[in-house]
């Protein structure tokens, strides 16, 4: 039987990009791995997702949580460079 964590392992996010997906989205984590698993494998995909980050990361520095966009800003730096600015 698969864990979350060995689906997090398996997936070619890291566990800070699945849960600003499901942060985003609004949606479980199982969900949001499912859906950005998906979503890195074409040039739209991770288009989308580095918007999402990049997104929830301004609403959070609009509402006054500049430690959690911090956070956000770094995981989409990250994601960035792993995988390119496209």
């Amino acid at each position: 039987m698969l864990t979350l964590r060995d689906c997090i392992d398996f997936s070619d996010l890291k566990e800070e990009e699945i849960l600003a997906i499901a942060e985003c989205e609004q949606i479980p984590i199982v969900t949001a791995l499912e859906e950005g698993e998906s979503m890195v494998h074409t040039t739209q995909g991770r288009k989308r997702i580095a918007f999402m980050i990049k997104g929830q990361a301004e609403i959070c520095e609009r509402m006054g949580n500049t430690v959690h966009a911090q956070h956000l800003n770094r995981v989409h730096d990250a994601f960035i460079k792993r995988f390119g600015k496209h």
